[in-house]
């Protein structure tokens, strides 16, 4: 991912007309403090349905909000989240709304749904003009929106869309749901796609929110089961994940399907977040409430270990900070989770503490 020099000098500025009141600010979170010894720091609470998570060069954070559109700054050290941008267009509902965020140079990157799709936009913190729409098609439901969005270490933008419901879309080339798909910055399909001119670059996916790369360039993406298994998937251009003719591993076309590397029961996971830190995947569970440990071995993955299991509820989304670090936000004011006192919050643990 390439540099943002001049974005950490205008977070704090307001984009005319869409950045949200400065003097209202929602609750206050809790300073930064240990859940428990050996257990992650909580560094900012008080959050409407955390979703997306960007990292600024500085260490500091931009959290998307869900159901309110808003984009909040958290400091690198934690403290009160502070609303600096809120993107127009919103129509959250259901599991739509302000979904994925990247930053690339001085541009910040939105995957929302809007009235009538989800899109991606671009816009820049400072001035006043409104956000550019750089991709839309994609088609909306209330739920299977994906969301998903991340810069590869090839500098393209790379997109973890759901099947919006349809699942014929997921093996329809000519859809952009139920993909992952590989963009220019600008939102063109990339050069060196498996079909030129199409932004497709995985397809047979249900509802893809996680995203990351190894240190050997491998794209790993969660996968969200139906009724049977959740997977880890090693995606490889051009391959075939077989939603919706197959759930987790199967081969029911003599070889045209791409078996997952890690499975569980959907009650164990529900993996959204994806990171990798050093040779350790980390995918965040919502229905399981647990971050999972998956070392990379090789060619493959070794034995997922749970961590974080069940103390913090819902677990959405899993980055890696500048530092090092892993952040990790709750879910618990989505519709679905127990709502606890402070929630939404972000966590924060050390690759090595409290067994990550």
């Amino acid at each position: 991912m390439r540099a943002l020099p001049a974005l950490v000098a205008v977070l704090a500025l307001a984009a005319c007309g869409t950045t949200a009141d400065p003097a209202e600010p929602g609750p206050a979170p809790a300073p930064p403090s240990a859940a428990a010894e050996g257990g992650p720091d909580t560094i900012a609470t008080g959050i409407d349905v955390p979703w997306g998570l960007a990292f600024l060069p500085g260490g500091d954070a931009l959290i998307a909000e869900r159901d309110s559109g808003r984009i909040l700054r958290v400091a690198a050290g934690g403290g009160p989240p502070e609303p600096v941008y809120e993107v127009p267009g919103v129509a959250a509902g259901g599991e739509g709304g302000l979904l994925g965020l990247a930053t690339s140079d001085d541009w910040v990157y939105a995957y929302f749904t809007a009235a009538g799709d989800n899109r991606i936009v671009r816009f820049r913190l400072e001035g006043s003009a409104q956000p550019e729409v750089i991709f839309d098609g994609i088609a909306k439901a209330g739920n299977h929106n994906g969301g998903r969005i991340a810069f590869g270490p090839d500098d393209m933008l790379y997109v973890g869309t759901g099947d919006a419901g349809d699942t014929s879309s997921s093996q329809n080339a000519d859809s952009p749901n139920g993909k992952i798909l590989r963009l220019t910055p600008e939102g063109e399909p990339a050069p060196g796609n498996p079909t030129a001119g199409s932004p497709v670059y995985s397809l047979g996916h249900r509802n893809v929110q996680g995203l990351a790369w190894d240190s050997r360039d491998r794209l790993f993406a969660t996968e969200f089961g139906q009724n049977d298994v959740d997977e880890v998937n090693l995606i490889e251009p051009g391959k075939n994940y077989g939603w919706p003719d197959v759930e987790g591993e199967g081969d029911t076309a003599g070889g045209r399907y791409t078996n997952p590397l890690v499975t569980w029961p959907t009650s164990e996971a529900s993996p959204s977040g994806l990171a990798i830190a050093g040779s350790t995947l980390y995918a965040a569970g919502l229905r399981g409430e647990r971050l999972w440990t998956i070392p990379i071995e090789g060619a493959g993955l070794g034995e997922p270990r749970a961590i974080l299991d069940g103390e913090h509820g819902r677990l959405r989304t899993v980055e890696v900070a500048p530092d090092g670090s892993l952040w990790v936000t709750t879910s618990n004011t989505d519709g679905r989770g127990d709502e606890r006192d402070g929630d939404d919050r972000i966590l924060r643990l050390t690759p090595g503490q409290n067994g990550a």
